[in-house]
C-alpha cells in the first residue's frame, strides 16, 4: 500500500483509509465486536495504517472499539476522531456544541476510550455556528502545544470557515462527502485546500454503497440503516441514479475491475492530497476496495468519465432539508 500526505506537517497515511463508523451505527444491526476487531485488524495486514471514528459514533463505543483493535498498532496507524456534537445522558445527539470547555472535555474522554495519549488527527465534527471558529481553532491550537492532539481538522467545512481556522491554526485535512455523485467539493473547497496545502479526506466515496451496484430500487434497508431516511435512496431515486452505476460498470468491463474499484480510483487520481475512507463489514469488501489502488485510471479515461458523468442528473437530495441546512456553506 503507498502513502499519501495529508496537509503541510508531514501527517502520512495509507492511500485508502478505513471508515469505522459503520461497525457502530448508520447501517443497521452490525456483527459481533469480535468481527468488527478482527475487520479493523485486517485491514491493518493489508497496509492500512489510516483509521476514522468519531465520539458520537455509538455514541462513544465506535471509539471504544477502534482503540482495543488498534491497541497493538500503536505508533504504526493514524487514528482520527471527532468533537463538536453534544450528546445528552441518553447517550442520544441533542444538537452542536463546540465551545472550548467542551472541546476539552470531549477530548479527555476520546483519550481516554482510544487508549492514547495523542489524538493523532482531530476534526470539529460540524462547525458550530454559536462558537467562532477562531475560537475552536485556538482551543484546539493549545491542545497541540499541550501534547493531546497531534492534528487538526475540519468536517463539512466551507471554503470561509477553512480559511478562518487555518488562519489561527495551520488545517491538516478536511473531511467531506465527495464521489461521482457529490461533487460539491470541487467549487470551493478543493481549491482552497490546494492553496493552503490542506489534504482532504472524502467519507462516503462509494455514495453509502449506492456505486458498488450492489443495491436496486428493490433493495429493503433494515431498521436503523439511515439510508432508508435519505432523499437519494428513495426507490425512484435509486432507478434514476442508476445510471452512474452503469457507467461505473463499463469503465470497470474494460478495467477488470469493479464498479467501487472504478469509483474509487476516480478520487484517487483527481489529487495525490486525497485519501477516501470507504467504510465496510465485510471482508470481501475490504479486500475488493482495497483493489482500487492497484487500477490506474488514464488522462483519456478520467475525461471519458467526467463527460459522461455530466450528462446523468443525480435524483434525490443528500440529506432531509431540516438536516441539509445544518452543513456550514
Amino acid at each position: 500500500m503507498k502513502t499519501r500526505e495529508l496537509g503541510m506537517a508531514g501527517l502520512k497515511v495509507s492511500e485508502l483509509g478505513l471508515g469505522c463508523m459503520g461497525f457502530s451505527q448508520g447501517y443497521g444491526p452490525g456483527g459481533t465486536t469480535e468481527d468488527a476487531i478482527n475487520q479493523i485488524r485486517t485491514a491493518v495486514d493489508r497496509g492500512v495504517t489510516f483509521f476514522d471514528t468519531a465520539e458520537v459514533y455509538g455514541p462513544f463505543t465506535n471509539e471504544a472499539l477502534v482503540g482495543e483493535a488498534l491497541a497493538p498498532y500503536r505508533g504504526r496507524v493514524v487514528i482520527a476522531t471527532k468533537f463538536g456534537f453534544k450528546i445528552n445522558a441518553d447517550g442520544r445527539q441533542v444538537g452542536l456544541d463546540s465551545r472550548p470547555r467542551h472541546i476539552r472535555e470531549a477530548v479527555d474522554g476520546s483519550l481516554r476510550r482510544l487508549g492514547v495519549e495523542s489524538i493523532d488527527l482531530l476534526y470539529q465534527h460540524r462547525v458550530d455556528p454559536n462558537v467562532p471558529i477562531e475560537d475552536v481553532a485556538g482551543t484546539v491550537k493549545d491542545l497541540i502545544t499541550e501534547g493531546k492532539v497531534k492534528h487538526f481538522g475540519l468536517s463539512e467545512a466551507s471554503e470561509a470557515t477553512i480559511r478562518a481556522a487555518n488562519a489561527v491554526q495551520p488545517v491538516t485535512a478536511v473531511q467531506s462527502e465527495y464521489s461521482l455523485w457529490w461533487r460539491e467539493p470541487e467549487e470551493h473547497v478543493l481549491p482552497a485546500c490546494q492553496e493552503l496545502g490542506i489534504g482532504f479526506v472524502p467519507f462516503s466515496p462509494l455514495g453509502r454503497g449506492f456505486l458498488t451496484g450492489k443495491i436496486t430500487p428493490s433493495t429493503e434497508f433494515a431498521a436503523g440503516d439511515m439510508r432508508g431516511g435519505l432523499p437519494r435512496f428513495t426507490p425512484a431515486a435509486r432507478e434514476a441514479n442508476q445510471a452512474m452505476v452503469d457507467l461505473l460498470e463499463a469503465i470497470g468491463a474494460a478495467k477488470d475491475a469493479s464498479p467501487a474499484q472504478i469509483a474509487l480510483a476516480w478520487l484517487l487520481a483527481q489529487k495525490p492530497w486525497i485519501v477516501p475512507i470507504p467504510g465496510t463489514r465485510k471482508l470481501e469488501r475490504l479486500d475488493e476496495n482495497l483493489g482500487a489502488t492497484s487500477v490506474t485510471l488514464s488522462a483519456d479515461d478520467l475525461k471519458a468519465i467526467d463527460d459522461a458523468a455530466a450528462r446523468i442528473p443525480i435524483e434525490g437530495a443528500r440529506y432531509p432539508e431540516e438536516l441539509e441546512k445544518t452543513i456550514d456553506r
